[in-house]
């Protein structure tokens, strides 16, 4: 997030972290899972974020995708 009372970085936090409860976190038995394995999934869940999951706003692409696309990223 930037500067103070910025919304729009308010809303791509809140979409973010909305998505990342309801694809990740809700609806999985977490009992016997340490935490060692659960930041293991999450890191497996961020990198599927970043790399495979395409948003229609970015014309069908990853977030990874579409920086390539634009030269941002190697």
């Amino acid at each position: 997030m930037s500067r103070k009372g910025c919304s729009p970085d308010n809303s791509a936090c809140e979409g973010f972290f909305g998505r990342l409860n309801n694809e990740f976190f809700y609806d999985r038995d977490w009992e016997g899972v340490t935490t060692g394995d659960f930041i293991g999934q999450l890191e497996q869940y961020m990198r599927y974020h970043r790399d495979e999951r395409i948003k229609e706003s970015l014309g069908w692409m990853s977030p990874m995708q579409y920086r390539k696309s634009l030269g941002l990223a190697a």
